[in-house]
């Protein structure tokens, strides 16, 4: 299947060294950008891009002896704007290209949004524009603009050994997780109600978590310390990753920063379980919610101290072949209603997104595309400008358009969350007319090596399929998949 190839060895600790998209009105009816999606290849797309791109400076070359010094005097000028268009406005053309049709604000349509587990009720008079009778809709904006947007940036410090310093073209997978990630940091330090203040000074706990996502390896949960954390699992600046190779690179994140500061330091206050296949393997049927496993994950988190943790709960899917198998995309839908949602990792291939909520057949998200300059927040800065930590642009796609290769996630703040979540699992397995997402069970049935389970080793089996692409694969050409075939 068209999809990315994932693939995990052994995991290993590190060492660390020491807008473009302009606002448009949310109560509008929405509409698509652009023309009609165009029936030439992706391949013709790059390369009509930057053959135009370099036309600019060809044509300059051909100028008489006596305009050469003219057209020098020009050149940087013109190399500032080629530059501009290349990783600013261009790039959105391509992420569209790739992405297919989406379209901004709200539609018409008087169906309950659901956002991360928090229902909003559109009236019918919102609908057609008059946000007089009821307020659901403005709720529903202040919501969404409150979920933490991380996305490509440029001008960071380079990345290990590379001269890399910007993510466009490849970080979208990396920038999705790091969302997920933050609204579930949201939820933890400050409840699923918290909306981001009108007026400064800012929450402490806010801009902490924001200061754990800069652009440097300073900053725990950046893009440098990931694709450290994540190289046994193919992860490398500039090569594009796949959902399950991305949740099991925050699985060793997590470990790696737990081995090197005391239990009350860490940045991620709460247990990983990447949830994987059943019994007879990661090959067969539907990814198993396992409570034994969940309980030794929040054990071994706290250090034995704890019989339950906070705990992230990622499951990585592969739903079909080019597209979601239909019968999987109302099970998809539901996940949003449950309170312990965050969300999903996904989009098409090459480009993915952070869905954050449906309304009827579409999926709402955060696009993590566009290109913004770095910023890095300190953690006692209250005054700090956080307006590109969020976006009140919302975008939506058809659900039957994402790709088939996703991750949802979840987080449970104790064990009576993590018991309400089973229930809610369980009863959604038994609905879904034998096309489960994932299932609960108490314990395995066959003996399983726990070690594996918690991540000691971050051992997998060795032809699971890796999840990594260059960065042509990424817009191009897409590869087999058959991991976790549902």
């Amino acid at each position: 299947m068209k999809g990315f190839r994932e693939k995990a060895g052994a995991s290993k600790c590190f060492s660390k060294s020491t807008p473009d998209t302009p606002n448009r009105s949310l109560a509008s009816v929405g509409s698509e950008p652009g023309s009609s999606e165009s029936k030439s290849s992706k391949g013709s797309l790059l390369s009509s891009l930057f053959n135009s791109a370099f036309s600019v400076f060809e044509t300059y070359s051909e100028s008489s002896a006596s305009e050469k010094k003219a057209v020098h005097n020009k050149s940087n000028g013109w190399t500032a704007a080629v530059k501009r268009l290349v990783t600013a406005g261009s790039m959105r053309r391509i992420h569209e290209r790739v992405l297919g049709p989406s379209r901004t604000g709200i539609s018409s349509s008087t169906s309950d949004i659901w956002l991360l587990g928090v229902c909003h009720k559109i009236a019918q008079d919102e609908a057609l524009g008059d946000a007089a009778g009821n307020n659901g809709l403005a709720e529903f904006n202040q919501d969404f603009s409150s979920r933490i947007l991380i996305s490509y940036r440029k001008g960071f410090d380079p990345i290990g050994d590379s001269k890399i310093t910007s993510d466009v073209g490849w970080g979208c997978m990396l920038r999705s997780s790091q969302m997920l990630v933050a609204q579930a940091l949201l939820f933890h330090r400050l409840g699923r109600p918290w909306r981001k203040p009108l007026q400064k000074p800012f929450d402490r706990e806010y801009v902490e978590i924001l200061h754990l996502f800069g652009d440097s390896e300073t900053s725990p949960f950046s893009i440098h310390n990931l694709l450290q954390a994540g190289k046994a699992y193919g992860l490398a600046a500039g090569s594009w990753v796949g959902p399950y190779a991305m949740c099991r690179s925050w699985e060793a994140l997590a470990r790696c920063q737990r081995a090197e500061t005391g239990l009350g330091c860490q940045s991620l206050p709460m247990a990983i379980y990447v949830v994987s296949g059943d019994e007879d393997g990661e090959r067969g049927g539907a990814p198993v919610v396992c409570i034994d496993d969940a309980s030794r994950h929040c054990s071994v988190f706290s250090k034995g101290q704890a019989d339950w943790t906070p705990i992230l709960l990622l499951v990585p899917l592969v739903l079909g072949l080019e597209k979601v198998n239909p019968r999987y995309i109302p099970t998809l839908r539901l996940t949003f209603t449950f309170p312990q949602s965050l969300g999903i990792v996904g989009g098409k291939p090459g480009a993915s997104t952070y869905i954050v909520g449906v309304q009827e057949e579409s999926a709402i998200y955060l696009d993590p595309h566009d290109v913004q300059p770095v910023i890095n927040i300190g953690k006692d800065d209250l005054e700090a400008d956080t307006s590109t930590y969020h976006s009140d642009v919302i975008r939506h796609i058809h659900l039957d358009s994402i790709d088939p290769s996703l991750a949802i996630g979840f987080y449970c703040r104790d064990k009576d969350d993590f018991d309400d979540f089973c229930a809610r699992a369980s009863k959604l397995a038994e609905e879904s007319n034998g096309a489960p997402l994932f299932t609960v069970t108490q314990t395995h049935k066959k003996p399983v090596n726990h070690s594996d389970v918690l991540g000691e080793t971050g051992g997998v089996p060795e032809d699971d399929s890796l999840g990594v692409m260059s960065m042509n694969d990424a817009v191009g050409n897409a590869h087999e998949d058959d991991w976790q075939l549902l």
